[in-house]
């Protein structure tokens, strides 16, 4: 009996998201939001039976001002980065890079640039995966995280923010669990579109309006860094967030309290890449 105790109790410190996140619903879930008129507040999933913010999980910021956090997903990089600090840094306005362990192996002097001039680093996974797979092996799960910090640490000689992003947006009641076992916050999203793609960038005239339209407060802005019409329209879009009154903060480490979601009928918005 004395045995089995201590096996349970290294089980336990070892692979803690056995023991918190067994039990819980793996189903595979894609984020998706539904947008609001008039700088509204947007609807999420309404369908989920547990409460995002019991999982440190958040799709957006401080709703009672006129804030905005601006995150840009990282998976590789495609000469835009250099670009996109230029124009943050031209305008003082911090930004979170959600960066992937290809990334940061590949660009450490963007890995310092980022946090030499104020901006928050974290993390996108090690192999940008769909995390439910691998919830069912905790140690698999955790090298996910770990990989990316390990590297971060080299470079920078300094601890990774706790924020993750779940890679194209999918997630389920228990990688949420695990996550939250690791230390991490879950950072979604409350605008994001179809800018993924290198070979079919949207119109920059287009892309501005859309996303002036779709700013409220405490939205949290996804946008992709490898995106030509990102890196040219940042400048726009930063200026007239401020003419609307906005301005741009990093993520407060202690949290937010998040909305519970209204009911939202149908996605009208496709998951990160």
């Amino acid at each position: 009996m004395k045995n089995v105790a201590i096996c349970l109790l290294i089980l336990m410190v070892a692979t803690p998201n056995v023991i918190f996140a067994s039990g819980l619903d793996n189903t595979k879930v894609d984020w998706w939001i539904v947008r609001e008129k008039d700088h509204g507040t947007p609807r999420a999933n309404d369908k989920l039976n547990f409460k995002l913010v019991d999982y440190d999980a958040y799709y957006v910021g401080d709703t009672s001002r006129k804030v905005l956090y601006l995150t840009f997903d990282e998976g590789y990089e495609n000469g835009m980065t250099p670009k996109i600090l230029d124009t943050l840094k031209e305008l003082n306005v911090p930004a979170i890079f959600f960066v992937t362990s290809p990334f940061v192996e590949g660009n450490a002097d963007l890995i310092k640039r980022m946090v030499d001039e104020g901006h928050m680093v974290a993390n996108h996974s090690h192999h940008h995966p769909s995390m439910p797979k691998y919830a069912g092996d905790p140690l698999v799960f955790k090298k996910e995280f770990d990989d990316v910090e390990t590297k971060y640490t080299a470079i920078t000689g300094e601890p990774m923010v706790k924020l993750f992003r779940p890679p194209m947006g999918h997630y389920s009641q228990k990688t949420l669990a695990m996550t939250k076992d690791l230390g991490y916050q879950t950072i979604f999203w409350s605008f994001a579109y179809a800018d993924f793609d290198v070979k079919k960038q949207p119109n920059p005239d287009s892309a501005k309006k859309l996303i002036s339209t779709n700013l409220h407060n405490g939205a949290i802005l996804l946008l992709h860094a490898i995106s030509q019409t990102n890196t040219d329209i940042l400048g726009d879009v930063i200026r007239d967030a401020q003419a609307q009154g906005y301005t741009f903060e990093l993520w407060p480490m202690d949290g937010v309290p998040a909305p519970e979601p209204a009911k939202a009928e149908q996605p009208e918005q496709q998951p990160a890449q």
